[in-house]
């Protein structure tokens, strides 16, 4: 119980820039849904998603590695400086490469007249992969205060820009042009930008939090280990092709809807799409969390005779706090979520949600089992079930998108069932191989139970659905307080026993 006390309390300190910067993050998508078309706002998304592409070749394993190797070696700065200097040089290697041939880049992604957007986010790319290895390091001297800091001065800085170049800059050149701060606005605002100015808070970000890890990259030997780092490489190598294969299964969606759909649709729908998926924000929020504590906190837990035994047990409650997010999310979002969050010409979309919630749920139980393979240094497995889900992911998005008016199937809406059949498979998967070489005694019954349990309390929701808003919310709130009361009725005695251990 003590070494998930932990757990819970490191997924809380890192989940501090997460949940907040996700939730102040999230602010802006409320700014774009109502300052962009959503023809902008899908290329926006374009663009992101080749970037999440780029960024896990860029890291290529290496924080995995980082963690793995530091157990192993007990040379810290060793591990740090070998890991540190490779990202450096390939990051150098990348952006060099894109620079000299970013006109080449646009042509190639359809976006010819703005191979600015390519030089950009080669910088973005470069900056993030270079504070990758730090950001681990921070980890790994268990100073989450440190790492919670920079990442929400990252976010922030990133806000405020936004908002600057979005709001205040149009406003104080509509109203005050002659006056003073209007003449020093119009010396550093374009009026025909709008996207751009999405892509340069990001840059600018990106180079502050670089910026605010050099103490760390100051630790840094400057003498690489070859032998270190060709081990480091066979470990991480299969991971790579696990990440890539991961970011088909994430993102190349919004980028098969834009290259499949209809061209005078497909930015349209790729921006009603993106925009519904970000109310998985709740989800996506306590996973991203869970993932940064969870990876240092299971190699650790390794060592001890419970290991699989908190495993397990960490599982049970992991499955009632998604189960939980996700009847949450669905019972309050006609009330509260879409009307706050996203602007009403994206709400045809909102049909993807619950589908796209329940994905995103079964990608947190993978992510949750996929340890047995990086415990066992077994990480050629986590390619191969990356692999099947982006056979999944393509095969499906290519059937179910329509190539052209005539041949119109599902849309965005093939797009989210291949997702959820995607990372259900792979969590399917992962469980059934990972208890041949790793097995834990996980409560499938408690998961079944619990899932189950917050899909029915939904499904009433949609059936039974009073007019009035006030009757409906305090009719939701009432499905919400059986699932917690169940919940308590069921856990309550496991918690009183280990309790009184």
């Amino acid at each position: 119980m003590t070494a998930i006390k932990r757990l819970a309390g490191q997924t809380a300190i890192y989940g501090i820039p997460s949940v907040l910067g996700r939730i102040l993050g999230y602010l802006l998508v409320p700014l774009y849904t109502r300052v962009f078309l959503p023809g902008e706002y899908g290329t926006v998304n374009v663009f992101y998603s080749y970037a999440y592409f780029f960024m896990v070749i860029l890291t290529y394993g290496m924080e995995t590695a980082f963690f793995r190797f530091n157990e192993h070696e007990k040379d810290l700065e060793k591990v740090f400086s070998t890991g540190m200097i490779s990202l450096i040089i390939s990051s150098l290697l990348f952006l060099i490469m894109v620079s000299f041939s970013a006109g080449d880049v646009a042509r190639w992604i359809e976006y010819p007249d703005h191979r600015e957007y390519v030089i950009w986010f080669a910088w973005i790319l470069a900056l993030d992969a270079t504070s990758a290895i730090p950001f681990a390091y921070l980890r790994a001297q268990n100073r989450p205060a440190r790492f919670a800091w920079i990442k929400m001065t990252n976010i922030t800085v990133n806000i405020v820009l936004n908002l600057f170049f979005l709001l205040l800059c149009p406003f104080i050149i509509k109203h005050y042009s002659g006056t003073l701060p209007g003449r020093f606005i119009s010396l550093i605002y374009r009026p025909h930008w709008g996207i751009e100015y999405i892509f340069i808070s990001n840059l600018i970000a990106s180079s502050l939090t670089l910026v605010m890890l050099l103490p760390q990259i100051s630790v840094v030997r400057w003498k690489i280990h070859p032998d270190l780092w060709k081990r480091m490489l066979l470990y991480a190598f299969p991971l790579l092709f696990a990440g890539m294969a991961g970011v088909v299964n994430e993102t190349f969606d919004r980028l098969l809807l834009r290259y499949l759909l209809p061209k005078d649709i497909a930015s349209y729908q790729v921006g009603i799409y993106a925009a519904c998926y970000k109310i998985s924000i709740l989800m996506t929020i306590f996973i991203q969390a869970y993932k940064y504590a969870a990876e240092p906190f299971f190699f650790a837990q390794a060592k001890e005779k419970d290991a699989k035994e908190v495993y397990a047990r960490i599982m049970d409650y992991f499955i009632i706090t998604v189960s939980l997010i996700f009847l949450v999310t669905m019972l309050f979002l006609d009330d509260f979520i879409m009307p706050v969050l996203v602007g009403e010409k994206y709400w045809e979309g909102k049909g993807v949600i619950p589908v796209l919630m329940m994905a995103n749920l079964f990608l947190g139980v993978y992510y949750n089992l996929s340890i047995w393979y990086k415990l066992t240094a077994k990480t050629s497995w986590g390619a191969w079930l990356s692999l099947v889900g982006a056979v999944i992911t393509l095969v499906l998005n290519f059937w179910w998108i329509p190539l052209s008016s005539d041949h119109l199937i599902y849309g965005y809406y093939g797009s989210a069932w291949a997702t959820f059949i995607c990372y259900g498979s792979m969590m399917i998967l992962s469980y059934l191989i990972g208890q041949k070489y790793f097995p834990v005694k996980y409560n499938l019954v408690k998961f079944a139970g619990y899932l189950g349990l917050s899909v029915l309390l939904y499904a009433v929701s949609s059936v039974i659905k009073p007019e009035l808003s006030v009757l409906r919310i305090g009719f939701h709130t009432i499905l919400l307080l059986i699932f917690l009361g169940i919940v308590y009725l069921v856990e309550k005695p496991s918690i009183s026993i280990v309790s009184n251990r």
